[in-house]
């Protein structure tokens, strides 16, 4: 299972995850926690508006004829002519517009944030308060340095004022704004939430609302939810949910990936925040989602399922009731490697409950795909299926054990002892260990047959010297104990030609 811990340290916790119910737990919160790490930069934070459209064709004309400099811009919004104000702040939006390397510091040290903040106050002139919003958005995409400087300036309120502007250029690049400014940091989206930004938000969705602002509006909604230490507050979350809810329904795959996104941000929250999400009844329909052939809706969406899944007991049942298993068969079997990653993360969360959770993943026929997976999947896949044995095997009945010995694992599991990965090797090692603890003779000796028969024990015995100390003693503990000092017992075949 994917984590930032030293393989030693993560191991202790794997070796008496069968005894404590609450440390298998943790350990499937670790693992959500390293997949969330891992994929940071697959939503975008900030968004940078380089559209090639302006409020006012005629302005943006004599913007590009005056090709004003710095020093015209800084003399242009200090002006008591509006026209002049327009025409500045157009053309430091077209600066910070450029696609490569726009000059958000040099904008910024000529003290142009507080003029553009004023101008968003300016109702009689919407065309410059569109440029200004437009400006600030672009500054909110960068740093978090220069997204401070914007909310110090005092941007956030009047962004939201624009927010029921008359003007639909005006409210959407306000939205706009709003989002980069909410999607750097907790204390930013706090400070956005605080404001009573969201009820605004909801109240701009319409029958008759663009596509491109709905998605704004989805994606400001995602950043609104993401971020954590501290994670959002409760009561803007009940807020949201409801409209997340309406949005995943759409047909847009935009719209769905941000929705999504936003209810994976609010599920690694832990079980409060799944809770708000779970009794919402949106279950049955994240289980739809789970069959998109769209990369972007089906990433997010297998997220959020994983994160519910390493919550209580009981909010695991919920996804299992609302059909997931019964789809996550096809996905385990994707042809992206990324997607088998998550799945199978999915599946190891669901293995690390209680043994009827188990018994539904052997009923919904899984065991074969977790075979296929071990056999022929990319390392990182092959990984997390490793942990999905583990798990299982930790938590078992005697009789899903016997399942799971039996069920084609052993050999395609034995055989990565030889992966170039210590994590895999060291996971591997503990759940021979533990497998071989059966108190039930007969099943011992039928299971060191098999371990033998696929040249387990021959790998096994060829890590005793690993450069790696974990390895070497787990790997020499069960040759000790299981090799030598049974062969007295016939538990396995005496060394020497077999006839």
């Amino acid at each position: 299972m994917a984590t930032s811990e030293a393989p030693e340290e993560r191991l202790k916790k794997f070796k008496y995850r069968g005894k404590e119910m609450s440390l298998r737990r943790q350990q499937r919160i670790d693992s959500s926690l390293q997949l969330r790490k891992s994929r940071k930069d697959e939503q975008a934070l900030k968004r940078r508006n380089i559209g090639l459209f302006s409020s006012d064709v005629v302005s943006q004309a004599l913007v590009k004829e005056a090709n004003l400099t710095l020093d015209d811009i800084i003399k242009g919004v200090n002006s008591s002519d509006t026209i002049m104000c327009l025409l500045a702040t157009q053309a430091a939006r077209e600066m910070l517009s450029q696609e490569n390397n726009p000059p958000l510091d040099v904008i910024i040290e000529a003290g142009l944030i507080p003029k553009l903040v004023d101008f968003l106050k300016a109702a009689h002139l919407p065309n410059l308060q569109f440029e200004a919003a437009w400006a600030l958005t672009n500054i909110a995409s960068g740093t978090s340095e220069q997204t401070g400087v914007v909310v110090k300036e005092g941007a956030i309120e009047p962004l939201i004022e624009l927010l029921c502007s008359p003007h639909l250029t005006v409210s959407e690049q306000a939205v706009w704004a709003l989002g980069n400014i909410a999607g750097d940091c907790a204390e930013f989206r706090d400070n956005v939430i605080s404001n009573n930004a969201i009820p605004h938000l909801i109240n701009l969705i319409s029958t008759n609302i663009p596509i491109t602002f709905l998605r704004n509006i989805a994606w400001t909604l995602s950043n609104l939810c993401r971020n954590k230490n501290p994670y959002p507050p409760e009561d803007a979350v009940r807020q949201m949910l409801p409209t997340l809810c309406q949005l995943l329904l759409h047909h847009d795959n935009e719209i769905l990936s941000d929705t999504c996104w936003a209810l994976s941000y609010l599920t690694e929250g832990g079980k409060d925040y799944i809770h708000h999400v779970v009794t919402t009844g949106i279950l049955p329909r994240l289980v739809e989602l789970m069959s998109s052939s769209e990369l972007n809706v089906l990433t997010p969406c297998l997220h959020t399922m994983g994160n519910i899944v390493a919550g209580t007991n009981e909010q695991t049942q919920m996804v299992i009731d609302a059909g997931m298993l019964k789809v996550l068969g096809q996905v385990l079997r994707h042809p992206k490697s990324s997607i088998q990653k998550l799945a199978a993360w999915v599946m190891s969360n669901v293995a690390a409950g209680p043994r009827h959770h188990v018994q539904q993943l052997i009923l919904c026929n899984l065991l074969p795909v977790l075979v296929n997976l071990l056999r022929n999947a990319e390392l990182k896949v092959q990984k997390e299926a490793v942990c999905t044995v583990a798990n299982f095997a930790t938590g078992a009945s005697q009789s899903q054990l016997t399942l799971l010995a039996y069920s084609g694992v052993l050999e395609p599991m034995l055989n990565l002892l030889t992966a170039p990965d210590m994590e895999v090797i060291t996971v591997i090692l503990d759940v021979i260990s533990y497998l071989l603890q059966i108190d039930d003779l007969e099943d011992k000796k039928r299971l060191c047959f098999q371990i033998e028969e696929v040249g387990g024990f021959e790998k096994i015995e060829s890590l005793q010297h690993h450069h790696n100390s974990y390895i070497s003693h787990s790997a020499l503990n069960i040759i000790e104990k299981y090799l030598y000092e049974e062969e007295d017992d016939d538990i396995l075949p005496k060394p020497g030609l077999r006839v």
